[in-house]
């Protein structure tokens, strides 16, 4: 009889190694968190929740997360790290029971490009050895079926070393073969400049033939050049140029001319417009230049390789018909279907990868992309999915896992289907850390810690830890918000006019025809994939009429702050110069007034070589920016440091009324306030804001344009369900004072609270590209005919 099974025998102690069950986090500091202190359960979903700016990124990517990856890129010799990020330890006294984290967050995959969803993957690494395996006619290794890579051919000598001084030159040649087609080299689309735009055909250059912003017909010396050069008749119609002339009139080569006893350079048209137009930067050009380079260049489908990118040689070898292109530009779940008919034993375990690979990509719900899709198109919430699909397969148990916000860009009926996988994930052993507003996502929670009880200065703490029942018995923001149901409106505001959209065939729309409603407030739905975006986005055209608000990244180094983004720090320099009768240029720490020990950064870095960086607060300027007799002017009592230091809330009293009132600066103040971000302090650097409260910065930015139409792109995300009722509040606002609001979104109070509906579907990529369903969100409800009708009905309780 063993001594287990003996009556009264004591149970085995646990194993020392069983007892570090919980990640402690001790004295976080990091941003705004004041000394949080938790316990994380290991292996168990937990949701971190609080409002817009609460502390939860701060707890959850730069606290945990940072300190996890630091401490792995430690174990690395220092030979290796000095190639790795540097990465500064946190404000943290105490973290235990770390384990190895892997971050996916909302970062866009970059937009090179060269870039689609199959380079980003490993999907097209493994199809191009498929090709080069099976492919018939063969034309060569896995190199030559990439558009990334051109064909290479050498030869010449090569001096080759033998013993002490024996030198022998051999003749050799090298080859490589690529697939890159050398026409478009490998992007897919051409520049064209349009020759209409330039000049117009029926004059003569005496007569002022040129249409190109800023080139005269008499004066203008660069037209005097092309008159006066002896290529060209300046007298004849342009139309009637001979073969020759037009040849040196547009691709001449640079040539030393005098003109006017003036030695000058000749060159043809199109060269001269591509150097003094086309090299430079769009975005800083005059409107009216922008306005012409926006219609003489057109990006067209390079016309050799019809836009896949591949050579000839490429596109000609297939496996059954198909070549590596049309693999490519199948819908991914219908490649795997294509991938699981090929029976080939000698590929088999490559066959068996890339079917696992392409089916994580339909259970995720990005079964409708294709692996030629440009990965700068991808949505946010898409690029995050896309990072998920490497992990889903992995063996890897026992670590951390980190999402933001997993949920963004997904309609309530893909939602059931995210929950599934992030449990799954967790029931393999790992640590599931999920930053979540959605109240479908935070039900599955095994633990649930809540950040608040406000945003910025007014966060930073825990305010709640435990259950999901718990929180919604707690009293905090979010557990009395956790149940809120926007009901349906009463009355809907009638539209005065349409913004009419016919036989729109973007990407996968199918000859769409619909007439979108001005002066209200209109909510494209649909799920992820049905071709929402390509409708709005890709059918009406963004000008002076029209503002569009999308999810792509502010530009911003750590010196942009929301004051300088917004254009607030104008007027509160100009009212500082005022009022102390000195030039503007003095309060600005990129300017004048920086501090000459830190150049204005308000800290010093030091760079420790292979270990992590420092950086520390300048000694000379307290971390103020600014040199010490700046900061002895003052507006209103504050200096320019204690303005910076301010919040939106608080400045927007200060310059709103007494000494220090301007009206400029509290317009702007107002618009910030009202999307949202009275937390944020005017001089908080760009680099520390999240995505959502990037994307309400540039609608407060945009607010004061003098569009008629605002297009929305998904503007709840990364709002805390408490402040998607004032987001309501503003577009509400929008739509009073004359403006049409188009918001794409998948949130059913947004849909709720609409004037109009406009549904597409039924399902995603080839099953989508229709409307399903337009008219108001009562009849949607009414109706229960479309996906988004039933989640809409169930959630207003209908």
């Amino acid at each position: 009889m063993s001594m287990a099974t003996r009556k009264g025998a004591q149970p085995p102690a646990p194993h020392g190694a069983d007892s570090h069950d919980v990640i402690r986090v001790h004295g976080a500091r990091e941003n705004n968190l004041k000394d949080v202190s938790i316990e994380i359960p290991k292996r168990r979903l937990t949701v971190f929740t609080g409002v817009s700016g609460s502390g939860k990124s701060s707890l959850v990517f730069n606290t945990i997360a940072a300190e996890s990856q630091r401490l792995i890129n430690e174990t690395y010799s220092t030979f290796v790290q000095g190639f790795m990020p540097t990465l500064a330890r946190p404000e943290v006294d105490v973290l235990e029971g770390l384990t190895t984290v892997i971050t996916v967050d909302q970062q866009r995959i970059g937009a090179d490009p060269r870039s689609t969803v199959g380079t980003a993957t490993d999907a097209n690494a493994m199809l191009r050895i498929l090709f080069s395996r099976l492919g018939k006619p063969h034309i060569g290794p896995p190199s030559a079926y990439s558009f990334n890579t051109a064909s290479v051919r050498a030869s010449g000598g090569i001096t080759v070393e033998r013993g002490a001084a024996k030198t022998k030159t051999v003749k050799a040649t090298f080859q490589r073969t690529g697939g890159m087609c050398t026409r478009c080299e490998g992007r897919g689309k051409v520049t064209d400049i349009d020759l209409t735009q330039l000049y117009d055909d029926t004059k003569s250059l005496s007569e002022g033939a040129f249409t190109i912003p800023g080139w005269k017909s008499d004066s203008q010396w660069t037209v005097q050049l092309y008159a006066q050069s002896g290529f060209v008749d300046p007298d004849k119609p342009i139309r009637r140029y001979t073969k020759k002339e037009m040849q040196a009139f547009l691709y001449g080569e640079p040539t030393k001319i005098k003109v006017n006893g003036i030695n000058l350079t000749y060159e043809g048209l199109i060269p001269k417009i591509q150097k003094s137009f086309l090299s430079k930067d769009k975005e800083s050009m005059q409107p009216h230049i922008r306005a012409f380079v926006e219609r003489a260049v057109t990006f067209t489908t390079c016309p050799e390789c019809d836009g896949t990118r591949l050579s000839e040689g490429a596109r000609s070898s297939k496996i059954k018909r198909i070549s590596i292109a049309d693999a490519c530009a199948m819908e991914i779940r219908d490649l795997a279907e294509w991938i699981r008919g090929l029976k080939e034993p000698s590929v088999a375990p490559l066959l068996d990868a890339l079917g696992r690979t392409l089916d994580s990509f339909v259970e995720i719900g990005l079964g409708y992309l294709s692996l030629d899709r440009p990965a700068g198109t991808l949505s946010g919430g898409e690029a995050q999915r896309v990072k998920m699909i490497r992990h889903l397969g992995s063996s890897l148990t026992d670590v951390t896992y980190v999402f933001d916000e997993p949920t963004i860009g997904l309609h309530p009926h893909d939602i059931q289907r995210m929950n599934e996988l992030l449990l799954r994930l967790r029931d393999k052993g790992n640590t599931v850390l999920v930053v979540e507003h959605k109240p479908e996502a935070i039900a599955i929670a095994d633990h649930v810690v809540d950040l608040g009880p406000g945003a910025g200065t007014g966060g930073g703490t825990v305010c709640f830890e435990g259950t999901v029942e718990g929180l919604r018995a707690g009293g905090t923001i979010t557990g009395r918000h956790l149940d809120d149901r926007a009901s349906l409106k009463e009355s809907v505001r009638t539209p005065g006019g349409a913004l009419e959209i016919r036989g729109a065939t973007a990407n996968n729309l199918r000859e769409v025809d619909v007439d979108i409603p001005l002066g209200a407030l209109v909510v494209i739905t649909g799920v992820a994939g049905s071709g929402k975006s390509s409708l709005v986005h890709g059918s009406i055209p963004v000008g002076e009429t029209v503002v569009s608000v999308d999810q792509t990244p502010i530009r911003g180094s750590r010196r942009s702050n929301p004051a300088t983004y917004t254009g607030l720090l104008d007027p509160i320099r100009k009212a500082f110069a005022k009022a102390n009768d000195v030039k503007p240029a003095l309060f600005s720490a990129n300017s004048e007034g920086a501090c000459p020990t830190c150049n204005g950064a308000g800290v010093i870095y030091t760079d420790l070589a292979m270990m992590a960086g420092v950086a520390t607060p300048c000694e000379d300027c307290e971390g103020k920016r600014f040199q010490a007799e700046v900061l002895e002017y003052k507006l209103g009592g504050r200096d320019i440091s204690e303005v910076l230091a301010m919040s939106v809330t608080e400045a927007e009293e200060f310059f709103g009324e007494g000494e220090a009132k301007t009206p400029a600066a509290h317009k702007i103040l107002e618009r910030l306030a009202d999307v949202g971000l009275g937390y944020l302090t005017l001089g908080q650097p760009l680099t520390t804001l999240s995505g959502g409260e990037r994307q309400r910065l540039k609608l407060a930015t945009h607010m004061a344009d003098k569009g008629g139409v605002y297009i929305l792109d998904e503007p709840t995300t990364g709002l805390h369900l408490a402040d998607v009722e004032q987001l309501l509040g503003l577009l509400d606002r929008l739509v009073d004072s004359g403006k049409s609001v188009i918001v794409i979104e998948h949130h059913q109070a947004v849909m709720a609270h609409a004037d109009w509906i406009i549904d597409l579907g039924p399902g995603a990529g080839h099953d989508g590209g229709k409307v399903v369903f337009e008219g108001t969100p009562a009849k949607l409800v009414a109706d229960r005919s479309t996906l988004t009708g039933e989640h809409l009905a169930a959630y207003v309780g209908g």
